[in-house]
């Protein structure tokens, strides 16, 4: 890839990251919402005698709530799509990086064999 693209590359896979973190936030909005339904659920329990009862009904609860589930697989499942795009945002910048120095080197490469030919005198 040449030098000029890295740019527009790099913010495209940015860009990506970003998508990503969007969707996990509305994602983790949707699982405190159902997570506040079950709290609520539970505040009003008058036979919940103690913290450890209430937190094992708002578990049960939860567990009994397949868009919970579904909510938990989709994060899982994004948070590991995330990741990936981070990494190739990554190597995206690292390559760039590689590319800027090997510009610099073969400018000096050519720089000092201009420097040599005229001490030789050519």
């Amino acid at each position: 890839m040449r030098l000029n693209y890295y740019p527009d590359a790099i913010a495209r896979a940015l860009e990506g990251v970003n998508e990503f973190d969007q969707k996990l936030a509305r994602l983790r909005q949707e699982m405190a919402y159902l997570e506040g339904e079950a709290e609520l659920i539970v505040a009003f329990d008058t036979t919940l005698k103690n913290e450890d009862q209430r937190k094992a009904r708002r578990f049960q609860i939860l567990s009994n709530n397949p868009t919970y589930h579904a909510l938990q697989t989709q994060l899982v499942d994004l948070t590991t799509e995330r990741s990936s795009a981070v990494a190739q945002l990554e190597q995206l910048r690292d390559q760039f990086n590689v590319a800027k120095l090997e510009a610099r080197l073969a400018i000096v490469e050519k720089l000092s064999l201009i420097e040599s030919r005229e001490l030789v005198g050519l």
